[in-house]
């Protein structure tokens, strides 16, 4: 068709577009002219309506298409249509006001507290300083829910030992802070008395290599995914699970949906919601396990 032969010469030349993508949107466009021939004796992309567009995606999700597939084939249909506006072929955009199927949120992962337990005994850590560094780590992630660049960008000044909060500079340089309880505050001393013990020149950093440098996020990640790998089997095992982890466990044990929010730096609590899906799936479950009639 000329005019899909048209838009696929414009995405190749003037937009760039790899020959993937453009066999992609060919793919989709001929499906969708495809799909209307088959519904009409006589189709014309230059008249389609929204209704036309609509029943089109209605079929794809009857043909149990993944929220993503639709969505990517409505961004071409997008594309494509507003390529003619351009060109002034046509003075209506038809997929204007086509809003696509909303992808469904997979709940967060996170560990029973149980499993933590087991996670942060001190036998599943090597002595000395590199092993009281990676509990730390670990203990510090589930205790106070912060992100990963936020445990590596702290420094030992964003510890405050006496009123037991710690200071993080979360997304967009914005700062929180987060109260930690008694266990904590002596981990942490014991982890700073071991680093200052083995580590001799050493940067401002909290957490630190063997070599007085940071640490990075490869090797944080390393970390966790070892020490987790330990004890649980859920197919995540990264510092953003522990995150999860902190959340549910404070929503599990009544702490408010406001407090949780602050405490992970959430700019909307609609962010921090998420969470009370994973509480609920849990009393779900042990209602099951629990109640004869269940």
């Amino acid at each position: 068709m000329k005019l899909i032969d048209s838009f696929l010469i414009y995405l190749k030349f003037e937009k760039n577009y790899s020959d993937k993508t453009i066999e992609s949107y060919k793919s989709d466009l001929c499906e969708f002219v495809e799909f209307h021939n088959n519904q009409n004796s006589v189709f014309d992309m230059m008249e389609v309506n929204e209704e036309n567009i609509r029943s089109w995606v209605i079929s794809l999700m009857e043909c149990h298409l993944k929220e993503t597939s639709v969505n990517r084939k409505l961004s071409c249909l997008r594309s494509f249509y507003k390529y003619l506006l351009y060109k002034g072929m046509i003075i209506k955009d038809p997929t204007q006001k086509i809003v696509g199927p909303k992808r469904k949120k997979s709940l967060p992962v996170f560990i029973k507290i149980e499993d933590m337990e087991q996670i942060l005994l001190k036998e599943n850590f090597e002595e000395g300083f590199v092993g009281v560094r990676d509990r730390m780590i670990i203990d510090m992630f589930y205790e106070t829910g912060m992100r990963l660049s936020e445990l590596i960008g702290l420094t030992d000044k964003d510890v405050d030992l006496i009123s037991m909060k710690i200071k993080v500079t979360g997304k967009r340089d914005k700062q929180r802070y987060i109260p930690f309880g008694q266990t904590l505050k002596d981990e942490i001393i014991s982890y700073i008395n071991i680093r200052d013990g083995s580590v001799e020149a050493r940067c401002d950093s909290l957490f630190l290599r063997e070599s007085g440098e940071p640490l990075y996020r490869v090797l944080v990640y390393k970390i966790v995914k070892l020490h987790l790998s330990k004890v649980v089997s859920v197919k995540k095992k990264s510092p953003h699970v522990l995150r999860h982890t902190f959340a549910t466990a404070m929503l599990n044990n009544d702490a408010s949906l406001s407090a949780v929010k602050d405490l992970l730096g959430h700019e909307k609590l609609s962010t921090t919601e998420i969470y009370t899906h994973t509480t609920f799936e849990e009393l779900r479950k042990n209602y099951k396990q629990a109640h004869p009639r269940a």
